[in-house]
């Protein structure tokens, strides 16, 4: 299915260039005469990058712009405005307001497709990254499990849990947890670096998940370097006295004051050695299992645990392997 660009201009004739430049390059074209009608379409005909003239009658450029950001149905969507060179007011303020780019009329019509392939990959980066971190998100994730199934490529997937998160941000507020998501990401883009032959692959599942997909024989290799660089990490992110205490004192629902220690990971590991696994669901339940079943002994600090279920044996015994 082509690129989807509506372009809102009340001049017919730049209308119709467009038209011809853009299904010369493989996008599909909707039309526009204002800034009502842009609004009204886009709303009703899901194009993927509207391209917005800012002098229009009824309804000017800059504000079907900001009604587009409004509505949660649009808002999403990047938007390039043509202004005329008198008006790079215009242009600042439209960048101001939630613009993606502009084009000065004018125009050179491949700046102009320059621009909105600039724009796409700016939206599809977004998508695909988480945007606290930068690491890659769910659909990347999926994707690369899907590759390696698919291919048969050996692999180990690490589910990386970060616990007592809840009472950390609680107790520090958003900021610091946010800043606490950023140094786990940091630290598993360094223990990946370091071993670049293992072929990892980082992704940030959301909220305190995170995922490594390695080479198998190196999956526990990562994990235990993982588990001890972020135990020596996690105490210089609490205050000096909670540091010094080792827990911190949060209240529960009900108000009742109660003690949380420091903040370490869970990590369960499914092994593609092991198990043949026809779905990356079965990976990912897999892992998770795992991850809970590290989360619920009574250890401190960082722990993993390994599935060595084979298909066999699966629903006879769990065996695994903890550090």
């Amino acid at each position: 299915m082509s690129t989807r660009v509506l372009i809102a201009d009340d001049d017919e004739d730049i209308r119709v260039y467009l038209e011809v430049t853009l299904n010369l390059a493989g996008y599909a074209v909707i039309h526009a005469r204002d800034g009502v009608e842009a609004v009204e379409l886009a709303c009703t005909s899901a194009p993927d990058v509207i391209v917005l003239d800012v002098m229009m009658p009824r309804m000017d450029g800059l504000e079907a712009m900001r009604r587009l950001r409004a509505d949660a149905r649009t808002s999403h969507l990047p938007i390039l405005l043509l202004t005329a060179r008198v008006q790079r007011d215009d242009a600042i303020d439209g960048l101001d307001g939630g613009a993606d780019d502009y084009v000065t009329k004018p125009f050179d019509a491949e700046e102009l497709l320059a621009r909105i392939r600039a724009a796409l990959r700016r939206v599809e980066t977004q998508r695909t990254r988480n945007p606290l971190t930068g690491l890659a998100g769910n659909e990347s994730i999926l994707s690369d499990l899907r590759r390696r199934l698919e291919v048969g490529e050996p692999f180990a997937l690490l589910y990386v849990d970060l616990d007592q998160f809840k009472p950390f941000n609680d107790h520090y507020g958003f900021l610091r947890g946010d800043e606490a998501l950023r140094s786990v990401a940091r630290l598993l883009e360094d223990v990946r670096d370091e071993r670049p032959e293992a072929g990892a692959f980082i992704g940030h599942v959301g909220g305190d998940d995170f995922v490594v997909i390695c080479a198998p024989e190196y999956a526990e290799v990562m994990a235990s370097s993982i588990c001890s660089r972020f135990d020596a990490f996690a105490p210089t992110i609490y205050d000096p006295d909670d540091r010094a205490a080792g827990s911190i004192e949060v209240p529960d629902r009900r108000g009742v004051p109660q003690r949380y220690g420091l903040l370490s990971l869970s990590i369960g590991i499914a092994v593609s050695a092991y198990r043949d696994f026809a779905h990356h669901g079965e990976v990912v339940a897999t892992a998770t299992e795992m991850k809970r079943y590290a989360k619920s002994r009574e250890t401190s600090g960082s722990t993993y645990a390994v599935d060595r279920r084979t298909d066999d044996e699966e629903g006879v015994h769990m065996e695994v392997d903890l550090p």
